[in-house]
């Protein structure tokens, strides 16, 4: 697996992979563990918090992960299932070297991955990752039996974790008199996010709490959302909350049963800081950020700035720039005034806050932003042992974006990207008209597609 900057490992977000195969295996693995460990420990040991979500090859990788910390002289501390930015913060609060979570976030079962957390709740930098990457092409060496590390459960992890969630709003809100849908996509968050909600007085209807270790984000969750529009229209509920498997994507559904992406859901925060006086500086957005959600900003005379795809390139760029909000379409969040990594359920928190204080419906808080149509489409790599970049570079790939950019005009967008996480490429038209950006977006993929293995 090759990420987009030549590393061997690290994509994106982290380790990912098919369990089974090359770099998850428990091989591997436990050899990330002992070099994670070397890394993260400085030679001078420490604690590192291992988390998961629901996947039942979240098993077989703690294990090794844990052989692999310990084989480098780290103490771990287990936490079990839970939400990814609720390992940043038991991190941070438990003072550890590192956290760890097991994850692939929102895809299938059978992929799993590694993504590590700085002893600040951070990701990594680049230039840990590098360090980690070239001891694994070193000979594994165990310290001494006396300097083993030694292995424990995490006290208390679920309810402090909740506790943290409900801080993050007025100790005085009340969310009493609101019906929610809770769809926690059968994984990390299934056993946090009803009781924050319900903590706080809402009447909870909670689905995707059911995990067997196989149907996480199985036609549930923020990447399947009409599972829970189709609920809120049948519960006539006020608001439906989409989660991912690890928490920290959100997606939201107003009592309307129309689907709010991470877009609309930024857009509402901006709006309530500004009403609020509250507002720190600008907002951080992606390449596949709505052209609607830079014009609202514009509008509203908020400054606003693109990175590539990634919460990690937020991150940098909110914190370079001394800002706290920033986003993507998908639902990664960032409420830096609020939780140091995306988290859904800390941003789902945000805008229930704001229908409370300005006693709107989600409906009414959405007026405002008009989004521009979009196509998105994934288009698989004919040939696996050609680099998507390698891809996207080749002369009929270039002329075909020239010619769709030049129709668009200064109308629309076009993006080809890499994805971070799976062996695809990732097309997005964006422009003025629905149809013809449909149409642009087919024809750049069946592009891509008429590229032979070895051509």
């Amino acid at each position: 697996m090759k990420s987009r900057n030549g590393q061997k490992l690290f994509g994106t977000d982290g380790v990912r992979g098919r369990v089974g195969e090359p770099p998850i295996t428990p091989d591997s693995v436990l050899k990330l563990g002992w070099a994670a460990g070397r890394v993260m420990g400085g030679g001078n040991g420490g604690k590192i918090v291992i988390g998961k979500d629901t996947r039942v090859s979240g098993y077989l990788l703690e294990s090794a992960l844990e052989a692999g910390l310990s084989s480098a002289g780290m103490n771990i501390s287990l936490i079990g299932p839970m939400p990814t930015p609720g390992i940043a913060y038991l991190t941070r609060t438990a003072r550890a070297r590192a956290g760890i979570v097991i994850s692939a976030s929102h895809n299938p079962y059978y992929d799993n991955g590694i993504k590590f957390f700085l002893p600040d709740g951070s990701k990594l930098p680049s230039s840990v990752e590098t360090d980690i990457e070239r001891l694994m092409d070193e000979p594994m060496r165990t310290v001494s039996a006396a300097k083993l590390g030694k292995a424990e459960r995490f006290p208390g992890a679920p309810g402090r974790y909740i506790e943290y969630c409900k801080s993050t709003v007025p100790s005085n809100l009340s969310l009493s008199g609101l019906k929610l849908v809770v769809d926690c996509a059968n994984g990390a968050s299934y056993h946090i996010a009803p009781s924050v909600f319900e903590e706080l007085g809402a009447e909870v209807i909670a689905v995707g709490v059911e995990p067997d270790g196989f149907n996480i984000n199985e036609n549930c969750g923020s990447t399947e959302p009409e599972f829970l529009q189709r609920l809120v229209a049948e519960n006539h509920a006020d608001v439906g909350i989409a989660l991912d498997g690890d928490g920290d994507r959100v997606v939201m559904v107003d009592e309307n049963a129309k689907l709010l992406d991470g877009d609309r859901i930024l857009y509402i925060m901006i709006s309530t800081r500004l009403e609020n006086n509250l507002m720190r500086g600008g907002v951080v957005g992606t390449s596949m950020t709505n052209l609607g959600l830079e014009l609202a900003c514009r509008q509203k005379k908020i400054p606003f700035e693109r990175v590539d795809v990634g919460d990690r390139y937020i991150h940098q760029k909110l914190r370079k720039n001394g800002w706290v909000l920033g986003g993507e379409p998908s639902g990664h969040i960032l409420c830096l005034d609020k939780s140091s990594t995306g988290d859904g359920i800390i941003a789902a928190l945000d805008v229930l806050e704001a229908m409370v204080s300005r006693s709107r419906r989600l409906s009414e808080l959405a007026i405002g932003m008009e989004k521009f149509p979009q196509a998105n489409i994934s288009v698989p790599l004919a040939d696996s042992k050609r680099l998507p970049n390698e891809v996207i570079m080749m002369p009929i790939v270039q002329e075909a974006l020239r010619k769709v950019e030049q129709s668009l005009g200064s109308g629309g967008r076009v993006v080809l990207r890499p994805s971070g996480t799976e062996p695809v490429i990732r097309v997005m038209v964006e422009g003025k008209d629905k149809q013809e950006v449909a149409g642009f977006g087919q024809q750049l993929a069946n592009v891509l597609t008429s590229i032979k293995i070895g051509s």
